[in-house]
Order: structure tokens, then sequence, then C-alpha cells
């Protein structure tokens, strides 16, 4: 099971992909520290694919095949996460 930062990471992720600086922006109160840990350890578990581009170096996330084919039947959940913490 993944951390909390790692569930808002995987919202984030769940319509696009997202650079680093962007997916910092996107969740409000993460660390760099905190959001290079969790992108590592989702990237291990094989929920995030890490795209490396040398020329510009650019570093982009994305969800797996195996986490899209998850997020579908876990849409209602992610909306009801993302507006009952919008709301605090």
């Amino acid at each position: 099971m993944t951390s909390r930062w790692g569930v808002w990471i995987l919202i984030s992720l769940r319509d696009k992909e997202l650079r680093f600086c962007e997916l910092r922006e996107s969740i409000r109160g993460i660390s760099e520290k905190m959001l290079a840990q969790s992108l590592r350890a989702l990237v291990e578990d094989g929920l995030v694919w890490r795209h490396v581009e040398p020329a510009p170096p650019q570093v982009t996330y994305c969800l797996t095949e195996f986490d899209r084919d998850l997020g579908a039947p876990l849409d209602d959940l992610f909306g009801r996460i993302t507006q009952r913490l919008s709301s605090q």
C-alpha cells in the first residue's frame, strides 16, 4: 500500500502525464524530498512510469497500464477524496 502522498500522486496522474515540478505544484503541502521518495516507490511498485528525455533534459511521470486499468473503477473514490480534502 502506498503512502497518503502516493495516493495524491496517483490522483494527479490519473488523466495526464506530468513533470516533477508540475506534480509538486498540483499537490498542496508536499515537499520536494517527499515527492521524490514517493515517486521512487511508485515507480518501483510498477504503478508509475518514469520517462526521461535526454535533450533537453526532462523527466515526465504517468500511470502504467496496470494502474490505468485500476483507475477506471477508482475514479469515483478519487473524486470523493479530492472533493472532501478540497473542502477542508
